[in-house]
């Protein structure tokens, strides 16, 4: 085998051109960021992005108000498990 002809040089310029496009395509297909060779990296652009942001914001909110609530639950539970029963008793009778 010749290893000293143009043959083999352009075989090896194939062979990673298209290594190169195989890996880019894998990228581009499961979201990763693309290297782009003259403007630094392409990002995935989601067209939906700005209302998917708004709705996570506000469900966000909620679920931050209902753990709030828990907590201040919590607390009472917890004052009543650990306060003596003549305390206790009146905390449960104020709570209903």
């Amino acid at each position: 085998m010749n290893f000293a002809g143009p043959t083999f040089v352009l075989a090896i310029i194939a062979m990673s051109t298209l290594g190169w496009m195989f890996t880019t395509w894998v990228r581009a297909r499961h979201g990763y960021p693309v290297e782009n060779e003259w403007a630094g990296v392409a990002h995935r652009t989601d067209a939906d992005a700005g209302r998917k942001i708004d709705l996570l914001s506000s469900e966000n909110e909620k679920l931050t108000g209902r753990i709030s609530r828990l907590e201040e639950r919590i607390a009472v539970l917890e004052r009543i498990a650990t306060d003596p029963a003549t305390r206790t008793a009146r905390a449960i009778e104020e709570l209903r």
